[in-house]
């Protein structure tokens, strides 16, 4: 009893003495879902953390047992901006496929990115001149400041404060994440948004370049403009803002290369995908017997968000007559009205426990609109999907699944029961998908450590060492020139170029002399 108090004792001085204090600023939505495993993680080790969050949050609680919050009284995009914003974008989705609508859905995208930018810089212009929070933040001597840079709030922070830097990473504020740090060949890096692969034509290679100018387009004149007033006005004309996400002490990416293209990365670069996929749970009772009647046939999973858990009833209708006339068990998250072609197979429900569905044995198909949870989920389990992009990352996403051979897409601008039902049994019964799906699997399995591991050790890492500035790398503070060593070859060519004028110039002297000579001889 003595030694085992004794190692009781012992290991909660431990815990004190390796605890640290996180201050963590997340994006809501599907984003706050993968930051919060997070967190949840941390305060499993012992460590304390605060959350920032906006008053009008629809994802972030202000209770919870994991955290404190820190809410600021700021914010225009709540859950309904956000629903309208998401139904507009599938409206233009689903009109025919041209440049036109194309046009128009960039532009819509361009305008509610704007707003939501400009709120965040309001949000930390309020954070910023209320001197009890900041003194608050000050006093609170936080070791790291974790946030996820789709949105600039944390990285500011960050930066007044003067602490290391975590990102919990897929996006930055202009682009795929790799595209801020890492050497990105558009030889065969596809650029998001092109549903390319890693081997190009010489076409492909062409829009994969006109993409990524059009992506620094982007980022100069939507997050652009908000940012870099913000920075001049509280850090000085001479910050230039990118540079402060460059900055980051550790980059936690969400992916991994079981779901990327091989391309090139950095020290300070940690892959983490798959970090919230874990062994599935025991079913509840009334779910696990309607999956158990599904007999030999088994079940298909279909889910597509959050935002998209209601659709237009003509696509809703077409959706369920495509699963009535499987004999496959169907359970589809969908909170709209009931479809009028819903089959006896097909369970209709608000919630579902998406990764123990996807865990049970008898799961054999997940349709989805392809956001990076989802997809890492399938992959964990080795479930192949049928795939409706809807916005986003998602048709990017699931580009590169159907490039691997693991899921099959469906336009939602041609969709009908046809289209759909034909997508269904290519998956279901044509047994390379599975098979596909489940060697990813194993690869993405077969690693020395669990992401959510990996995760935490560098985490911690910079905890204990007060960030990692030996990991970051200098190429971003290099003009383009000297980065590509223009200047240096510049140089080089003018040299070879005297020396050559120069030799030539000596050769045309002694002939000359030689003729002269010659002349003067046979005179």
């Amino acid at each position: 009893m003595h030694h085992s108090f004794s190692l009781l004792i012992l290991s909660v001085m431990l815990l004190k003495v390796y605890a640290g204090k996180v201050l963590v600023f997340p994006v809501e939505g599907s984003h706050w879902i993968n930051m919060k495993v997070l967190i949840e993680e941390l305060h499993s080790r012992g460590h304390s953390i605060a959350v920032v969050r906006a008053s009008n949050s629809w994802t972030i609680e202000e209770e919870s047992p994991y955290y404190r919050s820190i809410t600021v009284n700021l914010g225009r995009f709540d859950a309904d901006s956000v629903s309208s914003f998401s139904a507009r974008l599938l409206q233009l989705r689903r009109e025919k496929n041209n440049f036109w609508t194309y046009l128009l859905l960039q532009m819509e995208v361009v305008e509610q990115l704007s707003k939501m930018h400009q709120d965040i810089c309001n949000m930390m212009t309020l954070m910023f001149q209320d001197k009890i929070l900041m003194n608050s933040l000050l006093d609170a001597k936080y070791d790291l400041i974790l946030t996820d840079p789709a949105f600039g709030g944390g990285v500011f922070l960050a930066r007044r404060l003067g602490l290391p830097l975590v990102l919990n990473v897929r996006w930055t504020d202009r682009a795929e994440a790799h595209f801020a740090i890492a050497p990105s060949p558009l030889s065969y890096v596809p650029v998001p948004g092109t549903e390319l692969t890693d081997k190009m034509t010489f076409l492909q290679r062409l829009l994969n370049i006109m993409f990524y100018f059009f992506l620094l387009c982007h980022g100069l004149t939507i997050p652009g403009p908000h940012y870099t007033a913000f920075c001049h006005r509280y850090f000085g004309p001479d910050v230039d803002y990118f540079s402060l996400f460059q900055d980051a002490d550790i980059w936690l990416m969400r992916n991994d290369f079981t779901f990327e293209f091989p391309r090139p990365t950095m020290p300070n670069v940690v892959y983490m995908g798959g970090f919230q996929c874990k062994p599935s749970k025991p079913l509840p009772a009334d779910l696990e017997g309607f999956v158990q009647s599904s007999g030999e046939h088994g079940v298909i999973i279909m889910s597509l968000g959050t935002l998209f858990s209601e659709l237009p009833y003509d696509i809703a209708d077409e959706i369920a007559a495509a699963f009535a006339q499987l004999p496959q068990k169907v359970i589809w998250r969908y909170t709209g009205p009931r479809p009028a072609t819903l089959g006896n197979n097909t369970l209709l429900v608000d919630w579902l426990p998406q990764n123990d569905l996807l865990g049970h044995p008898k799961t054999r198909v997940f349709v989805a609109h392809g956001g990076t949870n989802g997809v890492q989920e399938a992959i964990y389990h080795g479930v192949p999907m049928v795939g409706l992009p809807l916005v986003f990352d998602q048709p990017d996403n699931l580009s590169r699944m159907n490039a691997k051979g693991t899921a099959k897409i469906v336009n939602i601008a041609t969709l009908d029961r046809t289209v759909f039902l034909e997508a269904l049994k290519e998956v279901l019964y044509e047994p390379s998908y599975r098979e596909n799906m489940q060697r990813l699997s194993r690869l993405h399995r077969d690693q020395p450590m669990k992401p959510l591991d990996h995760a935490m050790f560098w985490i911690e890492y910079v905890m204990r060492n007060r960030g990692a500035p030996h990991l970051r790398t200098q190429s971003f503070r290099m003009s383009w020139m000297a980065y590509h060593s223009v200047d240096v070859i510049l140089t080089l060519l003018a040299i070879v170029l005297i020396i050559s004028l120069m030799t030539f110039s000596l050769i045309r002297l002694l002939c000359k002399r030689i003729l002269l000579k010659n002349k003067i001889k046979h005179g």
